[in-house]
């Protein structure tokens, strides 16, 4: 999954914080294409298909399948794939990171762990493992050195995830209290990645908690306009718009809500008046 993918409307607003998660974490659409350590090297002439190695390829391919299964929730035959990878190339970091994430997941923290450090100590440059090993360490409450993870994943020249690493970035400073810092990382991978929906939300939800309430309705606004719009998105501009005295918006929004997720948690709290969270 990559930060360019767009999610149906019709995603409940408890999705949201899933495909937040899915967003940060998953790196194989990167980190799979890399065909050798040398493609983390601005200068180094990256492995082709000609010249890779057949154990690499072996333990590419392998990895890949596992990457599959692990989308589908098979941890264990994810599991049983990455092991054949790494008996083909015990020095293929991208393994590493994917047995860290399916660990992870598994809530195995010694083992995942142990995987993360160890495609780093293959490939301590490799942005998805830094991606990935930053948001392991968020997860795990370790927020300065997530953020420094995040940092040294962003100056990589041949990384291209800069926006999907911003957004966890600032999803980790605003779980530290750092509402400044993630402001900055959110509006910056927003610029990145204008269309991506877990960015505008996230960006707006923001500003509206610190009272920037001009900038907070431009953002939830171009989101609400399309239809990637859902319960949590047109609520959040209603409360947006309420707080502005804008009765007119607020009323077409709650229309929506009201007329598209008569069932939400969102439209009962309209019909009770319950604004403050």
């Amino acid at each position: 999954m990559t930060s360019a993918t767009r999610f149906p409307a019709r995603f409940s607003g408890a999705m949201w914080g899933l495909l937040a998660l899915l967003t940060c974490l998953l790196l194989l659409s990167a980190g799979c294409a890399q065909r050798g350590a040398a493609a983390s090297t601005p200068t180094a002439e990256p492995i082709t298909d000609s010249d890779e190695p057949e154990a690499r390829k072996r333990a590419r391919i392998r990895i890949e399948l596992a990457a599959g299964y692990f989308g589908e929730g098979q941890n264990t035959v994810a599991l049983d794939e990455i092991k054949l990878a790494l008996q083909a190339d015990p020095t293929y970091a991208p393994a590493y990171v994917l047995r860290g994430l399916v660990y992870m997941g598994m809530n195995n923290d010694p083992l995942a762990e142990e995987s993360f450090q160890r495609a780093m100590q293959l490939n301590p440059r490799d942005p998805d493992a830094l991606h990935n090993y930053g948001w392991y360490a968020c997860q795990r409450g370790r927020y300065a050195q997530s953020t420094e993870l995040f940092q040294r994943a962003l100056v990589s020249p041949v990384y291209g995830g800069q926006a999907r690493t911003l957004l966890a970035m600032g999803i980790c400073q605003i779980r530290a209290g750092q509402f400044v810092e993630a402001e900055a990382s959110l509006a910056r991978s927003y610029e990145l990645d204008p269309a991506n929906p877990i960015v505008a939300y996230n960006l707006a939800s923001l500003q509206f908690r610190r009272g920037d309430d001009a900038k907070a309705q431009f953002t939830i606004r171009r989101l609400n306009n399309t239809d990637l719009a859902n319960a949590e998105t047109l609520w959040l501009g209603i409360k947006v718009e309420r707080r502005l005295r804008n009765r007119e918006a607020m009323a077409q929004l709650a229309q929506q809500l009201g007329r598209r997720y008569p069932d939400s948690a969102q439209w009962a709290r309209f019909q009770r008046g319950e604004f403050d969270e």
